[in-house]
């Protein structure tokens, strides 16, 4: 056993999906022993928020220590935050729509443009060819450069309890700095918000625990059902063969796909939850197993150490048990393997058609596939709500995939180096 182990490990390929599966699962054991929100919690009034490091404007303003910073950049920075390269191409096809020759006009010197802007602009003119849109956009610049050029700091007043007026209570000056540790209320969103507001990192981990419990289940019960038939019509023949490879063709005959919809669709929205959609997905993805066990027990059944035990009266059980499975173990694991990798697969391919686990207990890889497709993400170019999902996947799937070519090249003497 030692010496086999030592053998998988010497695989190249079988250490590195080892590896990529591990740091998986390792993201999905670790992360929520230090984030310990809830994966479905709405953290945000609103949809996709970028990924960033949000931080409380309020509690910045009032934060207890203030720190003054002269940044040559800093006001080319603010600048063109207000002013995005698109406003300013805008501001001058207007300039140029109203007369002012192209050559005259810099985008990229502020100070001159906006000189040009504030002398020309009038929101009542109107040129041919310019929709209503344009010109409310024309307004919506208009209104954003009030004041961009200011030096002057932005005034904190509050209301007087006694005379209901406001009341200057201090000023935030444009050099003036927080250290975001100082700031009481800061929230990490490495992944952004999804369609509903929430953070997607956190609902990812908790997806991709829940995805491997369900290819865990799934990969159980069709490896279970595949290696039982496979062992007992190999080994035993004759009508329990015919009867098993009846049932097996039937299978094969009709797609697993359609059968998971069939069963998926009939067992109703609320009743599906993640266990069901596993067991479901098991009991419809054992065909292959099955009759590639049988197919290795065929070549067995009649090895001269089978012969031998069937001579010393043992049983059909323990001939199957101790004579015949341990020369396929190592084929059953590399089964079992694609058989998780497999089950991950169906159940992200259900919950994007709608299919899968009801939505409102925990999330699957697939359901925050289905969501962002529902929330057009992919055509709003919103990709933190769906590609760190199809990552995930893929990761999954290849480190399967590769840790069973290793066992491959391990058990299999015509694929060893």
């Amino acid at each position: 056993m030692k010496h086999t182990i030592q053998q998988v490990f010497h695989s190249g390929k079988f250490v590195v999906g080892f590896s990529i599966f591990m740091a998986l699962l390792l993201m999905v054991l670790v992360y929520p022993l230090i984030i310990k929100n809830a994966p479905l919690a709405i953290i945000g009034q609103g949809t996709f928020f970028p990924p960033g490091i949000y931080v409380s404007t309020f509690d910045s303003i009032n934060s207890p220590i203030t720190y003054i910073l002269n940044l040559d950049d800093a006001a080319a920075k603010r600048i063109a935050n207000k002013l995005s390269n698109d406003d300013r191409l805008a501001m001058k096809e207007w300039l140029v729509s109203d007369g002012i020759p192209d050559t005259q006009i810099d985008t990229t010197d502020i100070v001159t443009l906006l000189d040009l802007w504030q002398k020309n602009y009038d929101p009542n003119k109107s040129f041919p060819g310019m929709t209503y849109a344009k010109q409310r956009y024309y307004e919506r610049v208009n209104a954003s450069l009030q004041g961009i050029l200011s030096t002057e700091g932005a005034i904190i007043a509050a209301q007087n309890p006694q005379t209901g007026t406001l009341e200057q209570t201090g000023v935030v000056n444009q050099s003036d700095y927080v250290n975001i540790n100082n700031v009481a209320n800061v929230r990490v969103l490495l992944l952004g918000t999804d369609n509903f507001g929430r953070d997607v990192l956190t609902e990812l981990v908790k997806a991709t625990s829940v995805s491997l419990q369900i290819g865990l289940v799934a990969g159980i019960i069709a490896t279970l059902i595949g290696l039982t038939l496979g062992l007992l019509g190999g080994y035993i023949g004759g009508f329990v063969d015919d009867i098993i490879m009846f049932i097996t063709n039937l299978f094969t005959v009709i797609p697993g796909i359609v059968l998971l919809i069939l069963i998926s669709f009939s067992i109703g929205q609320e009743k599906r939850g993640a266990v069901t959609i596993a067991v479901v997905i098991g009991f419809t993805a054992w065909v292959w197993t099955a009759r590639a066990v049988r197919s290795q027990v065929i070549s067995l059944r009649n090895r001269d150490h089978v012969n031998l035990s069937k001579l010393s009266g043992h049983s059909i059980v323990h001939i199957i048990v101790a004579d015949i499975l341990p020369y396929i173990a190592s084929y059953v694991v590399m089964a079992f393997i694609l058989q998780i990798a497999s089950g991950i697969l169906a159940e992200a391919g259900l919950s994007i058609l709608g299919l899968g686990p009801r939505t409102n207990e925990v999330p699957t890889l697939g359901l925050m596939m289905n969501w962002a497709m529902i929330y057009q993400a992919e055509i709003l170019g919103k990709w933190w709500a769906y590609f760190p999902v199809v990552v995930v996947i893929a990761l999954i799937t290849f480190s399967m995939n590769l840790m069973n070519t290793g066992l491959d090249q391990v058990f299999n003497p015509a694929l060893r180096d």
